[in-house]
């Protein structure tokens, strides 16, 4: 078992960086609280994805309705924003996941990090449920509720950005919103800033919608200041030459799309919902990241801090017939969702529905694999012509986008079955009847699954399982123990050593999404003990990468508590049926499937590296007591579900 003795941060008397303002809006009221947090509270949760944890755990019933008014819906950042340090100006918001009902979180980029930190404000707790829709603003020390129906409900995301800028007559105000899909709460419904950034996943749109919620809306001029300026500007300058470098340049350069071409020699490129793991269409050249960039990419953009420049922006000629000048922001999730999941190759119909997902509002990962079961549902006869009113076998072009947009905004029966991700489908659809259609739903835990085929990737398979927030490669990253040859990735063996290899992916992960950093520039720091360098220079916590390591420890085992208090078991740490069942039949994983018995040895000796029970993957109270956790023992008896979709 790894130890993981509990280390002391010395916590000083004055703390920068954070302006550790915490508001909490009732908004059945409009009444908003400020409040203070404590230094003890930001040095031991640091931010972002820590205070979601710490706030959930503490002031969240247990088993309420997702979509109800005693769901909390908390917005954080953490002490970066504003300053220089590269890939800073991120936000993150948590509550109960409507998608997987268990512990729903969601990162997004773009210009609302700085703004909300420079109008003063470190967190925000938003309970109970509007009467009207409304957008709540921070302009520096006003804060409030403004109604919304007739200015912004109903639009689209960039709309109601657009929108919302005019009505306050400042072009750099920041706007998260949600579309139509929030407002009708689809489970995978998403939030959208800067037009092309999205808080993508595990539905948290959907709790926007269910407060009547429409936006949130900042606008900051208070000066930041960070406990070692000096020391600070040194170090984030040297940070920011690195950015610019080879430390980046794939994600600047080909961006996430280079993927394609080596995750398909790999034989880990998802195609047509997971069927095989190579595509013709990738080995020939039509479809890879060189095409894309050669012939459509116009243009890549950064979001506020960030030196990278991924967001590749890819535009239609203004001769298309049907969706001319039409500009989407293209990476390989949506790639593959909408391109090598449906078997649909043709560019200009991938683009369209990556922008119908981002202004109606859906997480386009969520979409794009829910497009792809339909695809083979309707391969195999479980929904028909007559379902549907058009035909939708993989390859679909224009009866794809159809069939997105009527997904998105709930309409005929694409939307009645489809609208709230693979899960309610499956379930729908074999209410209906229609048996067995929950086997081709791709996800884990209810939340659709990312870029990687899992056949031959024995790590990835228990990393991506075991993630707090469902199917997940930015909570765990252990494809890359797989994909660089760390392991075996056809074998079981070594479960204590994977495991522990996991977690140290796992534990860094979860630091990177408290600063809030983007994970596109870990590479750019020497060591964990220089990235805990420049949180001490900001705020004038001392951390090393050790005690770092730790407090991500503890806000993923805080969070792992939560799933277990609303009705996790280990049976919801598994890959879907397909990978146990069905072999590609080409590429270097052909005639492989998962063996249940080799993947329950990894999963326990994930469990035991963790200080989990091996049988049952609950945390052991020695293990919570090491990590400050105290409080959680005695306190992780399931709770009764409350509502939710049927």
């Amino acid at each position: 078992m790894t130890e993981a003795k509990k280390t002391e941060v010395t916590i000083p008397e004055e703390v920068e960086g954070y302006s550790q303002i915490r508001l909490d809006v009732d908004l059945t009221t409009g009444k908003v609280t400020e409040s203070k947090l404590s230094n003890e509270f930001v040095a031991n949760w640091i931010g972002g994805y820590g205070f979601g944890a710490k706030v959930l755990w503490d002031e969240l019933e247990p088993g309420v309705d997702p979509l109800g008014p005693d769901n909390i819906f908390v917005w954080s950042i953490g002490p970066f924003p504003g300053t220089i340090l590269p890939t800073s100006s991120k936000y993150g918001v948590f509550a109960k996941s409507p998608l997987t009902n268990m512990f729903g979180m969601a990162i997004s980029s773009g210009s609302v990090g700085a703004q909300a930190r420079r109008a003063g404000v470190n967190m925000i707790v938003f309970k109970g449920k509007a009467p009207e829709p409304t957008v709540f603003v921070v302009d520096d020390d006003d804060r409030y509720c403004m109604p919304c129906e007739d200015l912004v409900w109903g639009k689209g995301c960039w709309d109601t950005e657009e929108i919302l800028r005019e009505e306050f007559q400042d072009h750099r105000l920041a706007v998260m919103a949600i579309g139509p899909a929030g407002e009708r709460m689809s489970n995978m419904a998403c939030i959208t800033n800067d037009r092309n950034r999205q808080a993508g996943r595990t539905g948290m749109g959907a709790v926007m919608g269910s407060k009547n919620l429409k936006a949130v809306a900042f606008r900051g001029t208070k000066p930041i200041a960070v406990a070692k300026p000096k020391e600070f500007y040194q170090l984030a300058k040297k940070l920011i030459k690195v950015a610019n470098g080879p430390a980046t340049s794939k994600y600047r350069d080909l961006g996430t799309p280079a993927g394609l071409t080596s995750y398909n020699k790999l034989g880990m490129m998802p195609t047509y919902n997971y069927r095989e793991g190579t595509w013709d269409k990738i080995t020939n050249g039509e479809f890879t990241g060189e095409t894309l960039n050669d012939e459509w990419v116009v243009k890549k953009v950064a979001c506020s801090q960030c030196s990278v420049a991924c967001d590749h922006l890819a535009r239609v000629p203004r001769s298309h017939p049907d969706y001319p000048n039409l500009v989407a922001s293209v990476d390989i999730e949506l790639l593959y969702g909408f391109g090598t999941g449906t078997g649909c190759a043709d560019w200009p119909t991938v683009f369209k529905c990556i922008t119908l997902c981002d202004d109606l509002g859906i997480d386009a990962i969520s979409g794009g694999v829910t497009s792809a079961m339909a695809c083979e549902l309707y391969e195999e006869g479980l929904i028909t012509k007559d379902d549907l009113g058009y035909e939708l076998p993989f390859g679909s072009t224009k009866n794809l986008v159809r069939f997105t947009e009527e997904m998105i905004r709930g309409e005929g029966f694409a939307g009645e079955i489809f609208g709230d991700g693979t899960l309610m489908a499956g379930k729908r659809l074999e209410e209906m009847g229609r048996k067995n259609a929950g086997y081709y739903g791709m996800h884990i835990k209810g939340l659709e699954m990312p870029a990687f085929d899992l056949h031959g990737m024995t790590s990835f398979a228990v990393g991506e399982s075991v993630s707090i927030r469902g199917a997940c490669h930015l909570r765990n990253g252990a494809y890359g123990l797989d994909a660089k040859g760390k392991f075996d990735r056809f074998a079981y063996d070594k479960p204590i050593e994977r495991g522990n290899a996991i977690i140290e992916v796992e534990d860094i992960y979860a630091v990177i999404d408290s600063y809030i950093i983007c994970k596109f520039t870990r590479g750019v720091y020497e060591d964990d003990d220089e990235m805990a360098k420049v949180y001490e220079l900001v705020t004038g916590i001392p951390h090393d990468g050790t005690s770092m390591a730790q407090r991500g420890a503890a806000i993923l085992n805080l969070s792992k508590c939560f799933n277990i208090r609303e009705g996790w078991t280990r049976d919801d740490d598994h890959p879907p049926e397909r990978f146990f069942k069905e072999a590609h039949t080409k590429g270097p994983a052909k005639g492989v499937t998962l063996e249940e018995k080799g993947y329950q040895k990894l999963l326990s000796g994930y469990y035991e590296a963790r200080g989990w029970d091996p049988e049952t993957g609950i945390p052991t109270d020695e293990t919570l007591k090491d990590l400050g956790l105290d409080y959680v023992i005695g306190n992780l008896e399931p709770a009764k579900k409350k509502g939710g979709k049927k």
